[in-house]
């Protein structure tokens, strides 16, 4: 598995990261053996939020960590706070109180990455900062970050805070591409052309902030996954198309199409599944052209200027 350096950070992840947000479903012994086959494969990146089964996946992890030979140190754990039931809370309490609640449920003096999980419109950043502070100081949290954030929700962020925010986690797929299609239609009168995060695909790139796709494989808003599903049969069709030309898998491919932007996206999958997992990890390995990334794209239904 190949690796990258999150933002301008010294931190070195897999290409790939896992995200336990589905753990919460397993035993700790099932978890055990999607954590160290993720591990064999070369991903040392886990993704929670403390949010995910009410807390319960963080608990199983930590669970199946102690029937685990796995070193905590050679893994880098992320979490995500600021949704509660029914609203938004970036309120330094909250932080705070949030983040000692996965440590203990993740059962580790650390958490490498918080992100702030969805804007809270009613955030006050210096709370934030002061929120931050307190947690770098006390060696809880070391790095931070946001996710689902425009540039100017980032920008407030920047102007209080002493720490980077060095990833940004968005959804992103072959059937999501939002941050794409804007770029590519500059000056047309078309759908495809509004804008609608602020150009956060280039303010990453400016800033070296690490976009962290959610969803990879899923199209709308998570309504359900694209691969293999009838009502898609031309990005399927080309999928399996490439799958079949390069022995992988179509999700290794989909996985591939992320990997291939310069940009340095790092997909975080949500399988549980250690045998899809091992196909969806040979996605680090595929070199795409740039004539089959537009490919993938004309098939997902796009259409260039």
């Amino acid at each position: 598995m190949k690796k990258i350096t999150l933002g301008n950070s010294d931190l070195e992840v897999s290409t790939i990261g896992l995200g336990c947000m589905r753990m919460n479903d397993l035993t700790p012994m099932k978890a055990k053996h999607v954590i160290n086959n993720a591990l064999d494969l070369g991903i040392n990146f886990f993704d929670h939020a403390d949010i995910y089964g009410d807390g319960k996946s963080e608990e199983v992890f930590a669970e199946a960590l102690k029937l685990s030979p796995a070193n905590r140190e050679e893994m880098v754990l992320q979490t995500k706070c600021g949704i509660r039931k029914g609203y938004f809370d970036f309120s330094k309490e909250h932080i705070l109180k949030s983040a000692d609640d996965s440590l203990q449920r993740l059962d580790t003096d650390f958490i490498d990455i918080l992100l702030l999980h969805r804007p809270d419109t009613l955030v006050e950043p210096e709370e934030v900062a002061e929120a931050f502070t307190r947690l770098k100081e006390n060696g809880k949290v070391r790095r931070f970050g946001v996710s689902n954030q425009n540039t100017m929700q980032i920008e407030l962020l920047k102007k209080y805070l002493k720490q980077d925010l060095i990833v940004n986690q968005l959804q992103f797929s072959i059937m999501h591409t939002g941050m794409i299609d804007a770029g590519l239609n500059v000056n047309m009168k078309n759908n495809s052309a509004t804008v609608r995060d602020s150009s956060i695909l280039e303010y990453s790139r400016l800033n070296n902030m690490t976009i962290q796709a959610w969803s990879p494989f899923q199209y709308g808003m998570i309504e359900g996954a694209f691969i293999g599903n009838d009502e898609f049969p031309e990005i399927n069709a080309k999928l399996q198309e490439l799958a079949s030309k390069k022995g992988v898998t179509d999700s290794a491919i989909a996985i591939a199409w992320i990997l291939r932007h310069p940009a340095n996206i790092q997909p975080i999958v949500g399988t549980m599944n250690p045998e899809r997992l091992t196909g969806i990890a040979e996605a680090s390995d595929i070199d795409l052209t740039r004539e089959e990334w537009y490919e993938i794209y004309r098939a997902a239904g796009n259409e260039l200027p």
